[in-house]
């Protein structure tokens, strides 16, 4: 079991850590190449996608570095761990919101909310 919930985590981490760094070095290109001309979507402004993308990359190294880095006996084993699948599950849980009203499939979204759910179940 423990061999899957880091198999999960490393998943996470790279997916979350290749999203997080293209919206912070090449937006623009993506958006371009992804939606085209507007045409009455929820627009995705660069400095959300900025916020965002820092806030991908954090997380994707919590689910990822172990506790090592904290005093014995000050915070429970794999706390950081489970606070970080928390704060991704929150993101791909907006995310799906985000995707459901452009009305694009929010299944990538509760794909990647489920498997960090999984990461907060496995590390409990």
């Amino acid at each position: 079991m423990n061999a899957m919930v880091w198999t999960v985590q490393l998943v996470l981490a790279g997916v979350f850590l290749t999203a997080g760094t293209m919206r912070l070095f090449a937006f623009a290109p993506t958006v371009q190449a992804s939606e085209g001309p507007a045409n009455g979507l929820v627009p995705f402004f660069p400095t959300r996608a900025k916020i965002i993308g820092i806030v991908e990359v954090a997380l994707a190294f919590g689910v990822i570095m172990p506790d090592i880095f904290t005093p014995d006996g000050l915070v429970p084993e794999y706390l950081i761990i489970r606070l970080s699948a928390a704060g991704l599950a929150l993101l791909m849980l907006i995310a799906g919101i985000y995707h459901a009203r452009r009305s694009e499939p929010p299944a990538l979204a509760v794909s990647l909310f489920l498997l960090a759910l999984f990461v907060i179940v496995g590390r409990s």
